[in-house]
């Protein structure tokens, strides 16, 4: 599966020192970013920026050791062992335990896809996702990221984090994924204000078209938003505004259990 080309992910710029080994494996590990399951040799070449040789001699080491797994179809995706030692990334892991009891009756109430996003970088990056045989197709998969000002989730992140952050992103030009997304810098802010007098964040195709969302801040032990927790349907088929106190109440009561964790 080919996907958007990216620069080198570790290592120096052009004229630097050279990579070492390690770089170079950094470099090809990266090339696999979120939604990229399968990479051909010369793609991940490409975005690792190495000659294929090296690139190929790397990779075979990598499939030996179990960190990628390559197909019949030469191609190569993310091997187990490399997905072992994901799953002890300690932070979201613990979060994702603590939350996973809670998504499951907010699905059980609701029956629509039900996220868990925290701050990543600037963006909001999907640490785990419910959904059913009939919830709507969304864009996200655990582990990959969204633009803040376009998602549910990413908005109450937005709101709740430090002033620099927003105005950091309202700086620049606010890209437009939908025929509902934000670009206005004003309304904007008119927005995350509301977010936090309310403790809820609504979208209505702002991210993708035919999908509305509300989401809600969970709280860490010291008062500091660490996530957000969502609920994503339908437009035509969900008022999605009375899903708004179960999905509050659902992220109050995550933020209890990390408050005595």
């Amino acid at each position: 599966m080919s996907g958007p080309t990216t620069g080198p992910a570790a290592g120096p710029t052009s004229g630097g020192t050279p990579p070492t080994v390690a770089g170079k494996v950094m470099r090809i590990l990266a090339a696999f970013v979120p939604g990229d399951v399968r990479l051909t040799l010369t793609e991940i070449c490409r975005r690792a920026d190495l000659p294929l040789a090296t690139g190929h001699r790397l990779i075979a080491e990598l499939v030996t050791g179990g960190f990628l797994e390559r197909l019949p179809d030469a191609s190569y995706r993310v091997g187990t062992r490399l997905w072992q030692i994901g799953t002890q990334a300690a932070g979201p892991r613990g979060l994702r335990e603590l939350a996973l009891p809670y998504m499951l009756d907010l699905y059980a109430e609701t029956r629509e896809n039900i996220q868990l996003a925290v701050l990543h970088e600037g963006r909001a990056m999907y640490i785990e996702r419910l959904r059913g045989p009939k919830s709507v197709p969304v864009l996200t998969r655990v582990a990959s990221e969204l633009p803040l000002h376009a998602t549910g989730v990413g908005k109450v992140l937005l709101a709740f984090s430090p002033p620099e952050l927003a105005e950091r992103l309202l700086a620049r030009k606010l890209t437009s994924h939908a025929p509902n997304t934000i670009t206005d810098p004003g309304r904007l802010r008119a927005d995350l204000a509301e977010i936090r007098r309310t403790g809820l964040a609504y979208t209505c195709e702002e991210m993708s078209i035919g999908t509305c969302s509300v989401a809600a801040p969970v709280y860490g032990p010291g008062e500091e938003v660490v996530a957000a927790l969502s609920v994503v349907a339908w437009r035509h088929s969900s008022d999605v505004k009375r899903f708004g106190a179960v999905v509050r109440t659902a992220a109050r009561l995550l933020s209890r259990d990390l408050e005595i964790r």
